[in-house]
């Protein structure tokens, strides 16, 4: 693998736009590394669950999630990670999972408003682990997380599967009270540097802070976060995004396929206060798999970073 600058050329452009850039030279190097510090390996391995993000095999982008019992993810080395889960086979990255291929994954621990990322490659794919070189690692700050206190699934292992090509009443609903989601987005082109590949972000607010304008699109305020415009500088080159909204009350996964742009406040109206752009989501596949979470999520502290909606 070829070493690398921290930045992509997306996220060098967007940084630009958004007038974090030279902060970013500075800062970039000391944060994103090419291998997990010990901190980041010992985090993964008390986790319960862990967020990716992967292409299937039609080329479209997904997010979901894996699960297990704390332990199920180790790391031998600061460039390997070995997760111990079998993927459900209603799940939109129930094919993709295969060595060689791109993932991006963001461990987070709904107790604690911790969070880590990294973008890796696939080295080994059996029935029930899946093995990673790491790419690039970095943390994340605890903004816009909602604390949650977690319980067993009592339903978990019914699962059926809706797919569906715009949101009906229910979905749009959930969908517009929800507080958090997780965002997959992409960055490829003919060099194999590190900062290249797929990337796995949270994303949270108020309820009611995801509008949607119809069916089948989605407006999102981006919040002021870390500056790295990981995910943004990922949408200005490619709009290939997932999206997963969980059901933390029902213990279900809504997963979304589609398009993402970016829409800067000097260049239309949005529909936020307080923010300088939006994401523009449009729909072009979802599936609803039931009972697919084997965790609920209770008690909800929202962040004190959350905006007003």
């Amino acid at each position: 693998m070829t070493p690398s600058a921290p930045w992509h050329p997306g996220e060098i452009a967007a940084q630009k736009r958004a007038g974090s850039f030279e902060q970013m030279q500075l800062i970039g190097p000391r944060a994103m590394r090419d291998r997990m510090p010990d901190q980041h390996r010992e985090f993964f391995s008390q986790l319960p669950l862990i967020v990716l993000g992967a292409e299937d095999p039609t080329g479209h982008l997904w997010a979901t999630a894996l699960f297990g019992d704390p332990g199920f993810i180790q790391s031998p080395d600061a460039v390997t990670l070995l997760i111990h889960s079998q993927v459900n086979r209603h799940d939109p990255l129930a094919d993709a999972l295969q060595a060689g291929h791109d993932i991006g994954l963001l461990g987070i621990e709904l107790e604690t408003r911790r969070r880590n990322r990294l973008n890796a490659t696939i080295t080994a794919h059996t029935t029930d682990q899946i093995a990673l070189r790491v790419k690039q690692s970095f943390g994340n700050c605890p903004k816009y997380i909602q604390v949650r206190q977690r319980a067993l699934n009592p339903a978990y292992g019914d699962f059926s599967a809706i797919d569906f090509t715009q949101l009906n009443t229910e979905l749009a609903g959930f969908i517009g009270t929800s507080d958090t989601f997780f965002i997959a987005s992409q960055y490829r082109d003919a060099s194999r540097q590190n900062n290249r590949g797929i990337d796995l972000s949270h994303r949270g607010g108020r309820p009611g802070f995801i509008k949607l304008s119809d069916d089948r699109t989605l407006l999102i305020p981006d919040y002021a976060g870390n500056n790295f415009f990981n995910t943004l500088g990922n949408l200005t080159v490619n709009p290939q995004a997932g999206l997963l909204f969980p059901d933390f009350r029902r213990g279900d996964m809504i997963h979304m396929s589609g398009r993402a742009e970016i829409v800067w406040r000097d260049s239309e109206t949005l529909p936020f206060e307080g923010v300088e752009r939006m994401i523009r989501f449009t729909l072009q596949q979802g599936r609803l798999v039931t009972h697919s979470l084997p965790y609920l999520y209770s008690g909800v502290d929202y962040s004190p970073f959350n905006p007003a909606v």
